[in-house]
């Protein structure tokens, strides 16, 4: 059977040949890379990856189906993925379908039979860029470009408000001794599981909630959320987080919450060349002295420079790959945040214990 052929095209001209996968049609973001070994369904259901085409170094994908219970939001959230072999036969037994039936689904098109190991060096070197994926502009290059430029740049975007609930929703059990009220600028399902499983009651709001609107929750702590987009034009959250600031209650951000929490304290947040995505993070814990391997997926992070001037904050974590922020804390607030994903789904799971922290500062 012929396979239908699909281009990648990147801003900087580069282009890749290959095969059709997902959806006919044509798609853009900003082209990124993960290191995971394992996980696709729940890397193109993380709503931290909206706006973005997936390159997952793994060569292999597909080969053991999708299932609804590995699922981190309502349905996809990536603009494309690209794979070196793509496989529509799947061997998991408890599996509800097909890779291929599921990206058909939702739409989501995908190119396949490409060199994904120099496609990756080539992000590397050159950094994250805007990329387009098509099956309809074979022969037209322009049209295939004139289609690139349409894509907005992911550095001053702002799309929490577009991914977050628009209703207010709960999870976990009512009568649970403790409730936490759960901004959401991209929330990750499995970061509310972990949350009610220590007995933690959640109400999840939309990104632009009114810090009054939360209170009436009555919450012994909040949570902000992972989330996309570019954290310094996100003047609604950060203005958010002040307000809870001062209200003195425990805070813990992961992710994109852990840059607002920053922003909150007078830290700044910048772009980085190509971003850390993947499960095999090394981190070490500057307040035990012990490292934790963790699953991390952003393409901005808190400037160090400022965390190490601020009199506000101080730096908890770090990068062990490239000296990054990894965590900070508040130095008279109970309030703090990682750079990275504690929920790990996937993941390993060493950085469990930052959810029973929260947990502890709640019951002080």
């Amino acid at each position: 059977m012929n396979k239908q052929k699909a281009t990648l095209l990147l801003a900087d001209g580069t282009m890749f040949k290959g095969t059709l996968i997902g959806s006919p049609g044509t798609n853009g973001g900003e082209i990124c890379f993960n290191t995971g070994m394992t996980g696709y369904q729940e890397i193109y259901t993380d709503p931290s990856y909206t706006g973005q085409i997936i390159v997952t170094t793994t060569s292999h994908i597909g080969n053991y189906g999708v299932i609804d219970s590995e699922v981190e939001s309502d349905h996809p959230t990536i603009s494309g993925i690209v794979v070196n072999s793509f496989s529509e036969i799947y061997s998991r037994l408890d599996a509800s379908g097909s890779l291929q039936d599921y990206l058909q689904k939702y739409e989501i098109t995908g190119i396949a039979d490409i060199d994904t190991r120099k496609l990756v060096r080539h992000i590397r070197s050159k950094g994250a860029m805007n990329a387009i994926i098509s099956s309809e502009f074979e022969n037209d290059l322009a049209g295939l470009k004139a289609q690139l430029n349409l894509v907005p740049d992911m550095d001053g975007l702002e799309l929490s408000s577009q991914v977050c609930t628009k209703e207010p929703f709960y999870f976990g059990d009512e009568s649970a001794p403790l409730k936490v009220a759960c901004l959401d600028f991209g929330i990750k399902f499995n970061i509310l599981r972990s949350l009610a499983e220590r007995g933690v009651y959640c109400k999840v709001f939309p990104a632009k909630t009114s810090l009054k609107t939360l209170q009436e929750f009555n919450p012994d702590g909040y949570f902000l959320s992972n989330g996309p987009g570019d954290p310094a034009v996100m003047e609604y959250a950060v203005n958010t987080t002040k307000e809870i600031l001062d209200e003195g209650k425990p805070v813990f951000g992961i992710c994109l919450g852990h840059q607002i929490l920053a922003e909150a304290c007078g830290i700044s947040t910048y772009k980085m060349h190509h971003g850390h995505r993947g499960l095999n993070h090394p981190i070490k814990n500057l307040l035990t002295g012990k490292s934790e391997i963790t699953s991390q997926n952003h393409g901005f992070v808190v400037k160090r420079e400022d965390v190490e001037n601020s009199d506000v904050v101080e730096m908890t974590h770090v990068h062990l790959n490239d000296n990054t922020v990894a965590g900070i804390k508040l130095k008279n607030k109970p309030a703090f945040s990682v750079q990275y994903h504690p929920e790990s789904s996937p993941g390993p799971h060493d950085s469990r214990y930052l959810f029973d922290d929260f947990i502890s500062l709640m019951n002080k």
